[in-house]
């Protein structure tokens, strides 16, 4: 009789459990993903999962339905089966038995990890309980009949993340069509409630909530990227949850391309998080002996979603790739110049980048080619002899001098059909046949999974790279992959460029040590832990309105920590929706992210040259804190006020923001918490003043200043700007007090923001 595992896997860390149950010989199954439980015995394993079983009802099949990460229609599972595919009609319901299980202590997270993991041997009769902190599971199962092969690797992470993928390989004589592969985590029933993201251009990642309720709940991404409207983060929790109350569990998929997340819950009372890559028709088809492995799905558990963020945002920072906190001040000069490329007004525009303190400077869309507007020339990756006679040199070497790196924009994927490459190659335009799909922003999409497209642009970057020196790529991606198919025959190609693109990054990379690529797709199209595994921030929006950024900012973080945002300060009117904002409030907002600037400075005034370099300077003194702290937002009753902020890991300090983004419901809301301090400790607590106090403002008495009331001071309108005399001395607290009765507010105008410093005394 050929051997099964037949055993137990109990993983711990941070605060999470996970038991998963591999008795039997069967697919693993989770017992239990939530709160650690503790050190536990063999005996408190087996009453778990049997504890866990369902009753036998009726109308339903005569024995306890059980319910794997990959779930089985075979077993009486009538909901989502995880994987379909048939050979032909046949094979379509495979049976899986479990041969295999390996183990390591740590998580395989990346290349070059360290141990292999070591093979489990459970021998027949009472189960083995094999227990881990964080650490990697890797089980193999097979169908001799269906001629399948099923691995699987489940990873407790650092932060209490849980991830895991499948990999299907084909070990019959014939092709099997893989149609859907998708693996699911149990939720238990106390979770009613579902909040997931989506969004279109210029406002990205806008939060939605629903009730859980019998069927499925299905966010398909088939926008060939990720997508503005992407779920983002799927999850569920008990009634009412906010960012700092209420179990939550939420999944991601890790993957660029097609892709799916899904809810579901069934009559027997099982309920599901799940999701995988979206394959279209035919675009899978394993030969005998080929092999597909899935993309990643990643699960967070916490009290709170904040507490869900932070476990994502510290698996990201253990990554030894990760990028350090002393992230440079960025300038890009799109909204400055557009495609009106000249000498003059770029050096003119780094001069007095450098002169306020900004380290890194982006050269955008225009340089290349006949690229002097966007329906041409995309795709010439050759800088522009009309443009630049002397190539970018003179730009690059005064940025240089000035002591900024130097970046620049790239839309690798994307082809206007009015191109050199287009014209010489139209056969490497993404196509379902011999018809081109629609234009999208006047562009098509290049076959990078064709070789010769591929190795011509890897060379063409690299030749740039190699000649300049690039420290940053902004990665532009502005289309959806309509009729994305592979000519001749028209065959679904979403996939194979998926895959190469990340090969692409990787090469470029490789070659060109410390280079960093942004992951910009018409803002922020492509925003996944699958692209960010080679890449190193993503631009959260093309709009830069600090009143849409608040909220953006503030739900990108349910996935990402803030130093991987791109978050620039916009122009003093915005240039997509026509608001204009004082510069504390644009400055305020970016703070909390990559902080950069997107405005055409020469336009500014010697005050607002020198507010700007004060908040610039603001930045390198505190971005430690800003880009290495845990996220804290704070649930407010008013939606006119978006509030939160960031806690040093040590709890020594922290900073705080309280944005106004409508008139307050009440006149006034009272006592806001500071929460995520220790409350052992005592704090003084002061507001942070870098330029003027914003218009309006109504100060409290606990801030400590004394107003100027004269009339000289007020403003013209009907709520007078009122000028601080004196330095704020602010209050002293234990953190106990701040985080549960809280400071009185201080009222402001609409489109205002307000930081506080929270120091250890």
């Amino acid at each position: 009789m050929t051997e099964t595992v037949n055993a137990y896997v109990v993983l711990r860390a941070d605060g999470v459990g996970v038991v998963l149950d591999l008795a039997g010989g069967r697919l693993p199954a989770i017992a239990h993903w939530g709160a650690d439980p503790g050190e536990l015995t063999l005996a408190d394993v087996t009453a778990l999962v049997t504890a866990g079983a369902y009753p036998m009802a009726p109308n339903l099949v005569d024995e306890p339905v059980r319910v794997g990460m990959l779930p089985e229609h075979r077993t009486g599972w009538m909901g989502r089966p995880g994987l379909s595919g048939s050979r032909g009609g046949r094979d379509w319901s495979p049976a899986f038995t479990t041969r295999t299980l390996r183990v390591a202590p740590q998580p395989l997270v990346e290349p070059g990890s360290p141990e292999p993991r070591r093979r489990v041997e459970t021998p027949s009769g009472r189960p083995t309980l094999v227990t881990l902190g964080t650490g990697s599971v890797e089980v193999t199962a097979v169908d001799e009949v269906a001629g399948l092969e099923l691995v699987l690797t489940v990873e407790l992470a650092a932060g209490g993340v849980l991830r895991s993928r499948a990999r299907l390989t084909n070990t019959g004589s014939t092709d099997y069509q893989l149609n859907d592969l998708v693996l699911a985590y149990p939720v238990p029933v106390v979770a009613s409630e579902l909040l997931d993201l989506t969004g279109r251009w210029g406002k990205e990642r806008v939060p939605q909530r629903r009730p859980f309720t019998i069927g499925t709940h299905l966010r398909e991404g088939r926008r060939g990227r990720t997508g503005a409207d992407a779920a983002t983060v799927l999850h569920a929790g008990t009634a009412g949850f906010g960012f700092g109350s209420g179990e939550v569990w939420g999944v991601h998929i890790g993957w660029s391309g097609n892709h799916t997340h899904y809810a579901e819950r069934m009559i027997t009372g099982e309920q599901l998080l799940g999701g995988g890559e979206l394959l279209l028709p035919g675009e899978m088809v394993l030969g005998p002996g080929e092999a597909y492995t899935g993309p990643w799905l990643y699960g967070s558990y916490g009290v709170g979603l904040d507490e869900v963020a932070r476990r994502f945002h510290r698996h990201l920072r253990a990554r030894p790739t990760h990028p350090s906190t002393q992230r440079p001040v960025t300038i890009n000069v799109w909204e400055a110049v557009y495609f009106d490329h000249s000498l003059p007004p770029l050096l003119e525009l780094a001069e007095q980048a450098a002169a306020i303190g900004v380290e890194r400077y982006v050269l955008d869309d225009g340089w290349f080619g006949a690229r002097r507007n966007d329906w041409a020339g995309l795709g010439d990756w050759q800088v522009s002899a009309e443009v630049w006679p002397d190539g970018l040199h003179p730009l690059v070497n005064r940025v240089r001098e000035l002591g900024m790196q130097f970046g620049l924009w790239f839309e690798p994927e994307m082809v206007n059909l009015d191109s050199d490459v287009a014209r010489a190659h139209p056969e490497w335009v993404l196509a379902a046949g011999d018809r081109l799909p629609p234009a999208f922003r006047h562009q098509q999409v290049l076959n990078l999974g064709i070789p010769e497209c591929y190795a011509y642009l890897r060379d063409a970057m690299l030749a740039l790279l190699d000649e300049y020196r690039i420290d940053y790529i902004k990665w532009d991606h502005n289309r959806d992959l309509i009729d994305a198919g592979s000519r001749p025959d028209g065959r679904p190609g979403v996939h194979a460029q998926t895959e190469a693109t990340y090969r692409l990054m990787d090469e470029l990379k490789a070659a060109h040590p410390g280079l960093e690529i942004e992951s910009c797709s018409a803002g922020g199209g492509r925003v996944d832990l699958g692209v960010l595994q080679h890449t190193d921030r993503v631009w959260v929006s093309d709009c830069i309105d600090p009143q849409e950024r608040q909220q953006m900012l503030r739900w990108t973080t349910q996935l990402l920590p803030p130093e991987l945002m791109g978050s620039h300060i916009a122009s003093g009117t915005s240039h997509t929706t026509g608001r204009t904002h004082e510069l504390g409030f644009r400055a305020g907002t970016a703070l909390f992210g990559h902080f950069g600037i997107e405005w055409d400075i020469r336009t500014a005034t010697p005050a607002e040259r020198a507010e700007l370099a004060g908040w610039i300077a603001f930045y390198k003194a505190h971005r430690d804190l800003l880009l290495g702290g845990d996220l804290v937002r704070i649930d407010v009753p008013d939606d006119s006020i978006v509030a939160g902020g960031v806690v040093a890991p040590d709890r020594s300090r922290a900073l705080y923001s309280f944005a106004t983004v409508a008139w307050h419901t009440p006149a006034l809301l009272g006592r806001l918490p500071l929460p995520g301090l220790d409350p052992a400790r005592r704090y003084r607590v002061s507001p942070v003043l870098v330029g003027p106090p914003p218009s309006g403002v109504l100060p409290p008495p606990w801030w400590g200043v004394e107003l100027d009331l004269s009339p000289e001071s007020a403003g013209a309108g009907p709520v007078p700007t009122l000028r601080l005399a004196g330095a704020p001395s602010g209050v002293v607290l234990p953190g106990s007090l701040l985080a549960t009765t809280g400071l009185i507010e201080a009222p402001m105008q609409p489109d205002h923001v307000v930081l506080y410093l929270a120091e250890a005394v």
